[in-house]
Parts: C-alpha cells; structure tokens; sequence
C-alpha cells in the first residue's frame, strides 16, 4: 500500500518562502507520479504541481507557475515544493498526492484522478 506523508508547513509572512516535503513509500517501480494539491477553507481543492518520477516531467498551476518549484530526492523518497513569494492567497491546506501513471501525470484538474493521499499539512501566510 502506498503511503505519503507530509510535512513543513507553517506561517510565513507574506514574500517569504516555504518547503514543504512529501516521504512516500509502498512503490515497487519508478514510473508514477507525484503531486501537491491544496485546499483552502470553502473552496475546492485545487492543483498545485506535479513530477512524474519516470522521466521529470514537471507540471504546475498557473497560480503558481514562476513562484513555486516542485522536486524530487529519489534516494529519500522525498517530493519537495519549494514555494517563494508567498501571497495571502496562497493560505491553506497542503497535500500529497499520487498515482500509479504511465508517461506524465493525470491533469491537476482532476484530483480525483489521485489514489493516494498523505493527511495534510497548513500553511498560512499573514499579510
């Protein structure tokens, strides 16, 4: 069973900077992908980014695109999203996701598309 687990949330004033890291384990191949979604309070949950392990292949929201980074320490096992210039807007829950995909990752439109889910972790960002 696939398990994730996240973890580097916290508060950040605005223009700061935040890492969040995502440990996974249950995989017994290198071809599936991984991704972060976030989910603010009374909103639906949103697609942040994603890497497909198989080839690197990066993908990112457009809310995001320029400010965050997505990447992966596979020794460790580790997704990492580097997140800078923090907005207000970026307030919420953080979560890891992944699926067992060939070729690239399912759209981050379609989170229902994701089998595994870590638990989440909260980032607020204070302007």
């Amino acid at each position: 069973q696939v398990q994730l687990m996240e973890s580097g949330g916290g508060s950040v004033q605005a223009g700061g900077s935040l890492r969040l890291s995502c440990g996974v384990s249950g995989y017994t191949h290198e071809n599936y992908c991984m991704a972060w979604f976030r989910q603010a309070p009374g909103a639906e949950r949103e697609g942040v980014a994603a890497l497909w392990t198989g080839g690197g292949a990066k993908y990112y929201g457009r809310s995001v695109e320029g400010r965050f980074a997505v990447s992966r320490d596979s020794a460790k096992h580790t997704l990492y999203l580097q997140m800078n210039d923090l907005k207000p807007d970026d307030t919420a829950v953080y979560y890891c996701a992944s699926q067992d995909y060939l070729g690239g990752c399912p759209a981050l439109e379609t989170p229902y598309a994701y089998e595994f889910w870590g638990q989440g972790t909260q980032v607020t960002v204070s302007s």
